[in-house]
């Protein structure tokens, strides 16, 4: 595998990437220029025309027909460096049921690098083969390597399919991809904010306290829609965004207490001598004045949670501490 600065992963195949996640979440605004990016970058028409026709087996026929309307109007005002791509001709597969099955037989043992049934249910089993891998894989504008690619991006893009995601990164590699292709792809998902799946804004880079976190975390100051010009909120609110992993280091709020209210994927807090607590959308985290603690994303999950102050009297400071080591986090997960 060449590699470029260190990296293996190509713009193309970082094209691909995008629109399939963005695709998987129904995600119509952040898609458009995605798909203008990928077409930029060497992905062809008709190669987007194939994902996203094969990710309707993963997100279903919705979001397909949406994002295949995104690439339509999209090519309203073509550009001259786009390329159509090869030709798209009908695989001879789709006449002949019984080869469509053996292909796909074929294709599923080697994603999966074993022969794969699923007799629990032998109509899925038949669907996954014939269709999945043979009728959809049978087509020509893109590699078993892309497809993989395709894949892993829109499942990363979705809730709760950790152990599809989790096969279709082994079968991402088992179809040619390199590893450390694969172990790239979904931190460049992550770093670029793709898998972040929230209706809330990510905001900008939280460069202000950025050396008490580890890892990247973005901030939003939120303003009530009918505040007028010169009015002062009473309880300035932020949302704070981190990405897989982020968390920040050990403090302690003086003069004040911290409310936390979680908003979108998966987090923890922590408060010293305690055991962390895991969050999700909708619970509520009232911090007393005074107490050390640390909270942050999970590992495998973007967080976001809004945070306030409601002063207790004294002078408010921040007294940041020690960072929540790796070891620490870790231990946290692997006691999951």
């Amino acid at each position: 595998m060449v590699t470029v600065n260190g990296q293996t992963l190509t713009e193309r195949q970082k094209g691909l990437a995008a629109c399939a996640c963005l695709m998987a979440q129904g995600d119509l605004e952040r898609l458009e220029p995605a798909v203008r990016m990928a077409l930029d970058n060497g992905v062809t028409v008709n190669e987007l025309k194939e994902a996203f026709s094969q990710l309707y087996a993963y997100t279903g026929f919705p979001r397909s027909l949406n994002a295949l309307g995104v690439l339509n109007k999209v090519l309203n005002n073509r550009q001259p460096n786009w390329k159509e791509g090869k030709p798209w001709t009908r695989p001879s597969e789709w006449d002949d049921a019984k080869a469509a099955y053996e292909l796909g037989k074929k294709n599923q043992t080697q994603v999966s690098g074993r022969e794969f049934n699923y007799d629990f249910c032998p109509q899925d089993d038949y669907y996954l083969k014939a269709h999945l891998f043979g009728d959809i894989f049978a087509g020509d504008q893109l590699s078993h390597a892309d497809r993989e690619i395709v894949t892993v991006a829109a499942l990363s893009g979705l809730n709760r399919v950790a152990p599809q995601l989790a096969a279709h990164k082994l079968g991402a590699v088992n179809m040619g991809n390199s590893q450390q292709l694969v172990d790239e792809l979904c931190k460049w998902l992550d770093s670029e904010g793709y898998t972040l799946q929230s209706g809330f804004p990510k905001g900008v880079a939280n460069e202000t306290y950025a050396k008490f976190f580890i890892g990247n975390s973005y901030v939003a100051p939120i303003k009530p829609a009918n505040l007028t010009e010169g009015e002062a909120t009473v309880m300035p609110i932020v949302n704070v965004s981190f990405e897989p992993g982020c968390r920040n280091n050990w403090h302690i709020h003086h003069g004040a207490r911290q409310i936390l209210i979680c908003v979108s994927g998966k987090g923890w807090y922590q408060e010293w001598g305690k055991a962390p607590v895991a969050l999700s959308p909708g619970m509520v985290i009232d911090i007393p004045e005074g107490v050390k603690h640390w909270h942050g994303a999970q590992k495998d999950s973007w967080f976001q949670h809004y945070t306030t102050h409601v002063k207790t009297g004294g002078e408010e400071s921040n007294e940041w501490l020690e960072a929540v080591s790796d070891e620490h986090y870790s231990l946290i997960h692997n006691n999951l």
